[in-house]
């Protein structure tokens, strides 16, 4: 590939990222306001983006459009926070008696200079602005005014989204293109047998064949059985059967030759037997009491596998999504670390995690290499990595917006469990109903979450330009 078809791939992978980063965005948001419209919900905008507005078209009583930064998006449904509460209500009453003077408004003075500062003040503005979008007779309509369950399955429409575009797309990259496994394919042969902590090298005369050697194995050979256990396509069968086989010489069938054309040997193989470190199941070495290392006796053939991409069945697809999604929630749980060590890369000599946070302009970075990259042989592998690293995404989507704080979903859907649960004791205890949950209260919580977002964002920008994660 030239120079210029490697800027221009460079440039197709980068394109293909950020249509599917906003398809990806849309269809989180059409998430949201398909449940909402279908039940009842008045929504006045849905925007795909950030800032100033691009396009944007009207259609009945939602203004669809799409603004400058294509970072995220929204879903504006009227009466997001519960209607005024008594105190917020006398403090309207207060503030109208002091416009109207006399004892009543001195009184009203006095009350409202006891009241808190800033915050209380921000509480109550967004509070009132929710209400003033409400049209008289439309109170129905508003978000707060439905029922617990349907609030959840709103906010969670977008998250289950990104969810199901990952199952696809990762789904359908296991399927079609397939995991690496290690296969029972020979890749190396050992000529001979070397002693343990030998630094040699290359085989010298006089040493001992191997017993593949001494068999006649060859690299490309694929293992069909060894002393009659079938490998049936998997290196744990004929490693356990290579380990239960020392000292004696078994018979190891192989496959030689192109598929379809292939011959099938039966070699005779003097299996070594050689003495190994015990291992527990977590891999650990295990030692006596008197802290002498635990040796087993076990079958040495002299031959390593072959690691290749095996396609995976439909079945296997959610077990693979399920994993995936845990490891995310890892990366998630551990961010603050995380940025720290992003932080010292970015301004310092660290490293950047390649397993660690990355960034829009980052990810989009590893898809122009990925479409430009000589790693990747053929155009159908490139695209198949550029969907791998879009399912990815959307995973991210999925479970960075269940956490469980404003403004991101998960911060509204615990607000609604946390009503419900309120209610629920409340009805238990014979007590009155305490009404809905006054997210409201929380804005200030909320605008700390945003700052921060808005620093991690800013941070993992600037450490994608000055030390990107690359696929080298």
């Amino acid at each position: 590939m030239g120079q210029l078809g490697e800027v221009l791939a460079w440039v197709v992978g980068v394109g293909a990222f950020v249509l599917g980063l906003g398809v990806s965005i849309a269809l989180h948001e059409v998430g949201h306001l398909v449940p909402a419209k279908r039940f009842g919900v008045k929504v006045t905008q849905y925007m795909v983006g950030f800032g100033p507005t691009v396009w944007s078209r009207r259609r009945g009583e939602t203004e669809y459009g799409v603004k400058a930064i294509p970072l995220g998006g929204y879903v504006r449904m009227v009466g997001m926070y519960a209607p005024l509460t008594a105190v917020a209500q006398e403090r309207l009453d207060d503030e109208v008696a002091e416009l109207e003077g006399g004892a009543a408004g001195e009184a009203a003075a006095r009350r409202r200079r006891r009241r808190p500062g800033p915050f209380a003040q921000m509480v109550s503005d967004a509070r009132e602005m929710a209400a003033e979008e409400v049209v008289p007779g439309e109170e129905h309509r508003s978000f707060h005014s439905l029922s617990v369950p349907r609030r959840i399955v709103i906010m969670l429409g977008g998250p289950v989204v990104n969810l199901v575009i990952a199952t696809l797309l990762l789904g359908a990259y296991i399927t079609t293109t397939g995991l690496p496994e290690t296969v029972p394919t020979v890749s190396t042969v050992s000529q001979c047998v070397l002693p343990a902590g030998s630094t040699q090298t290359e085989c010298a005369p006089g040493d001992t064949p191997s017993p593949a050697a001494q068999a006649g194995l060859q690299p490309g050979d694929r293992i069909l059985s060894v002393d009659g256990v079938a490998a049936d396509g998997d290196w744990t069968r004929v490693q356990d059967a290579i380990r239960a086989a020392a000292g004696r010489t078994v018979p190891v069938v192989v496959e030689r030759g192109p598929e379809g054309s292939a011959q099938q040997l039966v070699l005779q193989a003097p299996v070594i037997a050689n003495q190994v470190a015990r291992l527990s199941s977590s891999g650990a070495v295990e030692t006596a009491p008197d802290g002498t290392v635990l040796t087993d006796t076990v079958g040495f053939l002299g031959v390593t596998p072959t690691a290749e991409l095996v396609e995976q069945p439909v079945t296997a697809v959610p077990g693979f999504v399920a994993e995936q999604t845990w490891n995310v929630a890892k990366i998630v749980l551990t961010l603050p670390q995380r940025m720290v060590g992003v932080a010292q890369a970015a301004f310092g000599s660290g490293e950047r995690d390649p397993n660690g946070p990355i960034g829009v302009v980052g990810v989009g970075r590893l898809s122009g290499e990925i479409a430009s990259s000589d790693l990747f042989t053929s155009t159908g592998q490139r695209v198949s990595a550029i969907v791998t690293v879009l399912g990815s995404l959307n995973l991210a989507l999925f479970v960075f917006n269940l956490v469980p704080l404003l403004p991101l979903d998960g911060g509204h859907v615990a607000g609604a469990l946390w009503e419900g649960l309120r209610r629920r004791v409340a009805a238990l205890r014979g007590r009155p109903d305490p009404g809905p949950f006054d997210l409201a209260r929380l804005l200030p919580v909320t605008y700390v979450v945003t700052a921060l977002l808005i620093g991690m964002s800013v941070l993992l920008l600037y450490a994608d330009i000055v030390r990107p994660i690359t696929l080298g």
